[in-house]
């Protein structure tokens, strides 16, 4: 999510989601559920309305110092935990050490949030509020965390000083150590109706033509459409994408950045895999294969555990236009396979 999605106004699937649990006691919540229903929008809402000095059942006032602190990324109350890639995306600023570090080239940022940064942040958690509206520590993406980190955040959760609140955000709660699960109170996120997320969307700028495409290439994630622009896909691209993986066009992915390539391989993968047994697709228009040319189940399975593995190694320095041509041969062999 990029700093621009962080700051659009509130969705309304958000804005209730705020109000249901500002209602309910509790000093850690886990916000779990997949991609693109707007976990870190719904944590940094939370922190707003709890350090808020003028709240009301709805959330935080939006116009108080509290609130602009907020905004500015300079709220003396609120501890950030990202990976430090997501905390540069998304506009927070990083520890001194380690921005002095980043900035001689001594590393570069870090995809996991470190250790140094949780124990920073247990060390926030002991001091007392600078506003007096208590203090927030907001962990996302929750998974990111290590084992070692993981573990130096589970005592303070076990036994929180004074007045502080945790607020953890993930896409993947199943990785997070139970431990941590077990202390939390969990609230599973909510999915927006697709009407209602294609008039948010389209607030945000897109057509209604391409908010709906867009939608379902998705898979009815609003979060996930807005990272999808920000990648510069269009929405032509998802009624074409197909056809050109079977005719292994490399040339019409030559653009797109790996990590983008890889996920939309992955649903039209899940969407053969359901024309295949007759269903119906999820993430794009497919036609009904012609019968007897269907690709082999077979195929199409050892496809999936293909791009699987790939998704464990998409981080790493491969030459990227390489990259892209094995993975559109290997989609165009699975998909005009035949039984």
């Amino acid at each position: 999510m990029s700093e621009a999605q962080s700051s659009t106004p509130a969705a309304p699937w958000i804005a209730a989601q705020t109000r249901q649990l500002l209602g309910q006691p509790g000093h850690a919540r886990l916000l779990h559920g997949p991609s693109g229903l707007g976990q870190y929008r719904l944590a940094l809402e939370l922190a707003r309305a709890w350090l808020c000095e003028q709240p009301d059942a709805d959330g935080a006032c939006g116009s108080c110092g509290s609130c602009h602190a907020i905004a500015v990324r300079t709220h003396a109350d609120l501890c950030v935990l990202m990976p430090e890639t997501a905390m540069l995306e998304l506009g927070w600023p990083l520890s001194e050490k380690a921005q002095a570090d980043i900035d001689d080239k001594k590393r570069k940022p870090s995809r996991e949030i470190r250790v140094d940064a949780m124990r920073d942040a247990i060390e926030f958690s002991q001091r007392t509020s600078a506003r007096g509206r208590g203090k927030v520590v907001l962990v996302y993406p929750a998974e990111q965390m290590n084992a070692i980190t993981a573990n130096a955040l589970l005592k303070t959760l076990e036994e929180p000083p004074g007045d502080v609140r945790f607020v953890l955000a993930s896409e993947s709660a199943h990785q997070l150590l139970p431990t941590i699960r077990s202390r939390c109170m969990g609230h599973a996120m909510h999915w927006p109706q697709p009407a209602q997320a294609q008039q948010w969307l389209q607030a945000q700028g897109l057509g209604a033509a391409d908010a709906e495409r867009f939608l379902q290439a998705a898979g009815g994630r609003p979060d996930d459409v807005l990272a999808l622009v920000a990648s510069g896909r269009k929405a032509s691209d998802w009624s074409r994408f197909a056809p050109a993986m079977l005719a292994g066009d490399s040339a019409f992915v030559r653009d797109w950045p790996v990590t983008v390539l890889l996920d939309a391989l992955q649903k039209l993968c899940h969407d053969s895999l359901c024309v295949q047994q007759g269903a119906a697709p999820r993430f794009f228009p497919l036609p009904a294969f012609q019968p007897g040319a269907a690709p082999s189940l077979a195929a199409l399975s050892g496809w999936a555990r293909a791009l699987k593995d790939s998704r464990k190694t998409m981080e790493h320095p491969f030459n990227p236009g390489l990259m892209q041509e094995a993975l559109v041969e290997q989609a165009r062999t699975a998909l005009n396979s035949v039984h």
